[in-house]
């Protein structure tokens, strides 16, 4: 140990001069805010977006469209997808926690099922939604589709 590596113990020093004690602090009067304005004030906080009074970008950008708010987003699944699940990993029946095990669809996601694509045998297939053709090509094989 050495006087160049004497350090003072952690929470002895204060750091920085306080602020806002009177003229003989250094720091006393505006308590270095300046001169008016907001940013003197306290309980100041700006806004998010907010650009002097100039219009916020926000609301300088064009809108368009319309999204409606209740929505239902569905994962869309194709019979070719399907058909290669099939082939690899020798499944007979297709619902939501086979898709989700084999990394289709995510956790709590709606499936759809689309007609792309062509089925080689009979499979039930369980899903929330199907489109005409994914369903009557599924029947057409002699498979069942049943809806969630």
């Amino acid at each position: 140990m050495n006087l160049h590596n004497l350090t003072p113990a952690k929470g002895s020093v204060k750091s920085g001069k306080r602020i806002g004690r009177g003229q003989g602090s250094g720091r006393g009067g505006t308590s270095t805010r300046g001169h008016k304005g907001a940013k003197s004030r306290s309980g100041y906080s700006k806004k998010i977006g907010f650009e002097g009074g100039q219009m916020p970008l926000q609301r300088r950008v064009p809108k368009f469209g319309f999204k409606n708010i209740n929505r239902v987003e569905y994962k869309a699944i194709n019979l070719d997808i399907i058909q290669n699940l099939i082939d690899k990993k020798n499944v007979t029946e297709i619902n939501p926690e086979v898709l989700k095990a084999n990394g289709l669809i995510g956790n709590n996601e709606l499936v759809k099922i689309l007609g792309r694509g062509e089925l080689k045998g009979k499979i039930s297939v369980t899903a929330h939604k199907f489109s005409e053709t994914a369903k009557s090509t599924i029947e057409a094989q002699g498979g069942n589709c049943s809806e969630i």
